[in-house]
């Protein structure tokens, strides 16, 4: 199984979602043509056709989940601390907690067309109560069109709508590549090894592939990308997906415009109608709404649950209808992006008119034409959200649907546009008037930095056989240790696609060895010889390989302690000491929540932090040099977090390199 590992150490997504999967591009498909066609590619492997017999995802066993929660939590606790962790762990394995992992095993016996830990994740979702914005919600921003004339943003939102539609087609004719990882592409992405497999029944087709060394993913998220909203409902909201509807919806200045993209057949509108109607809604001159509706989804969701039954109530359920059911919603910003950092407050907030928050994304172009995708988590992870955003921007820039050049169809736009128009009572305004104010408030509080370290990335550190992705969180580790002297709980998320209906287990990134590295680095740097911190750097690098390893064959211990939690409360069962142990509230207290992003078409992403007191840090790990965004609340400095960041890669290179750390 080792080539299995190996692939699936590359499969890490963000917290939310965000992405990732260093390396894992959806494998060789056939183009329709340049700037023509229905479909992305026609693959001659159905899209779905491994999901059947994709394996399930394992429970791991108690007592391997009691020991690595235990190695999780030796860094970050003292010995009194640690002993009293150890007693929680002892009785949790021996009583309730054996009992509950039974249970756990037989309910997941009766379920074998799902994963044990899919529903607690979707109850997590949507049964929070928190706003969706900063929360939740992630964003990926694209790499300029590489021919800048098409960046233009009637272009460019043409474009990349057109593209998104072509995906639709694609995905729901079956004609979209199957998500794989190819180890031997030579062996198994050619049309020999697909006109073989393709005729392999589905409950054995991953068998098939695992014999060639390619590795099927879950794509059972893909179908919520389009049509799809998350609806606010008391206590638990729900997911809502029309896939009949076939509409665009458009957002600009606050205004709700909607048009067909796909016609009565199914076929998509003629590229030169969509920049028609585009180009009518971007020359509306109607200024940003008094009561812009669009706050409402960034609400608690129980007060937005509450004031969306006042607004059907009033007489808008047909427009909100149509505004849940379609195929997504692109927002035209009416402004440019100054640099990385006004991209990222743009792209993961905006100033609350202009987004939809809760449909599954917000495709998002700004005046200049920069682009980015922002989304809401509770459907699903960024594996999907990645390979769609990888094939939009590939299809968009190769075979663009229109050109600069290209004249908008003779159409009437004025009859094909519709208008949305809500009817609001002064309560639903004053409930509108909140959600601004709280808005506003809150995004007043977040800050976003980023940097660049030019000094090196993936190769030099390959050849020091280091772990890229491992410096980088040792990095981490050393700057947290170097601005505030502590070591706390870190999340890093890894995506168990590789199973029926997985999800993510979480890579605890702070352990025994970054934290003797970091403070021998931060601390004591002269009474340490290069060769010295070498072999910590070495011995950091292969713990978080193994790390990374167990959390992407579902056997981690976060997913396995969460179900367990969750099955005790389902049950009414008293929730077991170990949960109730400060050292259990403190771990799920993730400080430094980060994700890596790492695709050619990616220019930068973000989020906030998931805790008050915490950083939100997106990076990637590039062949020459190191990028990251970090975001943080009044109670962090982001800036500094970065200045001591710097400092600490160039150490570690300092290190590498043999020259002594100053101290």
């Amino acid at each position: 199984m080792a080539p299995r590992l190996l692939l699936l150490q590359l499969l890490r997504s963000g917290p939310r979602g965000v992405a990732v999967s260093p390396g894992v591009v959806p494998c060789r498909s056939l183009s329709t043509g340049p700037g023509s066609g229905e479909y992305l590619q026609r693959s001659i492997v159905p899209t779905m056709h491994y999901q059947d017999s994709l394996p399930r995802l394992p429970i791991p066993k108690l007592e391997d989940t009691m020991r690595r929660y235990l190695s999780a939590q030796k860094p970050l606790l003292d010995d009194d601390q640690l002993r009293k962790t150890e007693q929680c762990c002892k009785s949790f394995e021996s009583g309730t907690g054996k009992e509950l992992h039974e249970l756990l095993v037989a309910q997941d016996k009766k379920n074998k067309h799902t994963s044990y830990i899919s529903g607690p994740w979707f109850d997590m979702y949507l049964t929070a109560r928190d706003s969706v914005v900063l929360n939740f919600n992630p964003f990926m921003a694209f790499n300029p069109d590489p021919k800048p004339e098409y960046n233009d943003q009637l272009t460019r939102a043409t474009n990349m709508t057109v593209s998104a539609i072509r995906f639709l087609k694609t995905l729901r004719d079956g004609l979209l590549e199957p998500e794989v990882f190819h180890l031997n592409p030579a062996k198994s992405d050619t049309d020999a090894f697909k006109r073989v497999i393709r005729y392999v029944p589905s409950f054995l087709s991953w068998y098939g592939a695992y014999l060639v060394n390619a590795y099927p993913l879950d794509m059972s998220q893909y179908f919520r990308l389009f049509n799809s909203t998350r609806l606010p409902k008391p206590g638990r909201d729900e997911l809502f997906t029309d896939a009949k509807a076939r509409h665009l919806l458009v957002l600009r200045r606050g205004h709700f415009y909607i048009f067909d993209v796909l016609d009565q057949d199914g076929n998509i509108v003629s590229p030169s109608k969509i920049q028609a109607h585009l180009r009518y809604i971007l020359t509306d001159s109607s200024p940003v709404p008094e009561f812009p509706l669009a706050y409402l989804t960034s609400e608690n969701r129980d007060v937005w649950a509450e004031v969306r039954q006042k607004l059907v109530h009033g007489g808008n359920g047909q427009t909100l209808e149509k505004v849940d059911s379609a195929v997504f919603c692109l927002c035209l910003d009416d402004f440019p992006i100054k640099d990385l950092v006004h991209l990222s407050h743009t792209m993961l907030h905006g100033d609350g008119t202009n987004r939809w928050f809760d449909k599954s994304f917000n495709l998002i172009v700004a005046k200049d034409g920069t682009a980015a995708v922002h989304f809401e988590h509770a459907w699903g992870d960024g594996v999907a959200v990645l390979r769609f955003f990888n094939e939009v921007f590939k299809d968009s820039t190769e075979t663009p649907a229109v050109t600069p050049q290209s004249r908008p169809a003779g159409t009437d736009s004025s009859a094909a546009v519709q208008k949305l128009r809500f009817e609001l009572s002064d309560a639903l305004k004053s409930a509108i008037a909140a959600a601004k104010d709280k808005f506003e408030a809150t995004m007043r509080t977040l800050a976003i930095d980023c940097f660049q370290f030019q000094r090196g990335g993936k190769e030099f550190l390959k050849k020091q056989k280091l772990s890229p992705d491992a410096v980088a969180q040792l990095a981490f580790q050393m700057a947290f240790l170097r601005q505030y002297g502590q070591t706390v709980a870190t999340y890093e998320s890894c995506s168990t696609a590789a199973f029926k209906h997985g999800r993510t287990e979480t890579i605890r990134p702070a352990s025994v060895f970054t934290k003797r590295c970091s403070e021998a680095f931060v601390r004591e740097p002269s009474r340490h010889s290069a060769s010295s911190l070498q072999h910590m750097l070495a011995e950091c690098s292969k713990y978080h390989g193994q790390l990374t390893k167990e959390a992407a064959m579902g056997q981690g211990f976060d997913r396995h302690l969460f179900a367990l939690r969750h099955l005790a409360a389902a049950r009414g069962i008293a929730l077991p000491d170990l949960y109730l142990d400060p050292a259990y509230g403190q771990i799920n207290h993730n400080i430094l929540s980060t994700s890596t992003l790492s695709s050619p078409a990616v220019n930068v992403g973000g989020f906030a932090p998931v805790v008050p007191d915490g950083f939100g840090i997106a990076y990637a790990v590039h062949d020459n040099w190191i990028g990251c965004n970090v975001s943080s609340y009044p109670g962090r400095d982001a800036r500094e977090f970065l200045h001591c960041l710097e400092r600490c890669l160039q150490d570690i290179f300092d290190a590498l390199e043999g020259k002594s750390i100053k101290t």
